[in-house]
């Protein structure tokens, strides 16, 4: 399936992306992981590595720590202050199951692109802000690798899955990802199709607000389809589609990315 972009939505401008990285540090977002008097709070050029207790709990990745309780409203939040739901296997079947059966196969798979897209960027712009404060250095200064690690950590301990990318062809404008552990994929199990639209919409937005250039993305190989992975593709417009292509004519992940290293 090649999904239909939408150009004010799904292909923000350079300027829009630019917007990004613009955010001032967001101290409030932070405060439950903040230590009282550590630190003066000056956001710096470079991170400073400081030797004995740290500013912030930056080891907050795990359930006791994560989740914030009260059990008199009903609620729960993370350690940002934002409003959390923990949901099953079978919620996640019939959500998508249910959205299926409203607008059919093709719009539900768009409307889970478009929502993991939507929520991609929402996602960084809060994201962004936070680690500024963290780790109380600008973001220019920060390495890739480091911003996308310690923005996925979050997702892990929510139930997203772990990743690893790979960034050895990102001189011809390729990037690719290996998703393990899909919440989609693993909730609806073999099916034979893929099904992890909601991922590859997230994927385009992250990567697009890191590149500063809008970037599509599409799932080559898929859990769902009796792979022990997920595997993305990042990369512009045309690509993304070629590849989308490819793999409904039956291509393998390993086809598609030796057809598209050659365009």
């Amino acid at each position: 399936m090649s999904v239909n972009f939408d150009e004010s939505i799904d292909r923000p401008s350079e300027q829009t992306l630019q917007l990004f990285w613009k955010e001032k540090a967001d101290l409030k977002s932070m405060s439950f992981l903040r230590r009282p008097g550590v630190s003066d709070g000056r956001i710096r050029t470079q991170i400073v590595p400081q030797v004995g207790t740290q500013a912030y709990q930056h080891n907050h990745y795990f359930d006791q720590k994560f989740y914030l309780h009260d059990p008199n409203q009903g609620t729960i939040f993370n350690p940002y202050g934002q409003r959390m739901m923990r949901v099953s296997e079978d919620f996640m079947v019939a959500m998508l199951g249910g959205l299926e059966d409203e607008v059919g196969i093709n719009a539900a798979r768009e409307i889970m692109y478009k929502s993991g897209y939507q929520w991609g960027m929402e996602d960084m712009r809060g994201f962004l802000r936070r680690q500024q404060a963290e780790f109380e250095a600008e973001l220019d200064k920060q390495r890739v690798d480091f911003l996308l690690e310690t923005w996925w950590w979050p997702l892990t301990v929510e139930g997203w899955g772990t990743w690893r990318f790979d960034f050895r062809q990102k001189d011809k404008g390729l990037l690719y990802v290996d998703l393990y552990e899909s919440a989609v994929a693993q909730s609806l199990g073999d099916i034979g199709a893929v099904v992890c639209y909601f991922y590859a919409g997230l994927f385009a937005a992250v990567f697009s607000v890191l590149a500063r250039r809008s970037l599509g993305s599409v799932e080559m190989q898929c859990y769902s389809t009796g792979e022990d992975h997920c595997r993305f593709l990042v990369s512009d417009y045309e690509r993304v589609d070629a590849a989308a292509f490819w793999r409904s004519e039956g291509a393998t992940a390993a086809d598609i990315i030796r057809k598209v290293s050659q365009m």
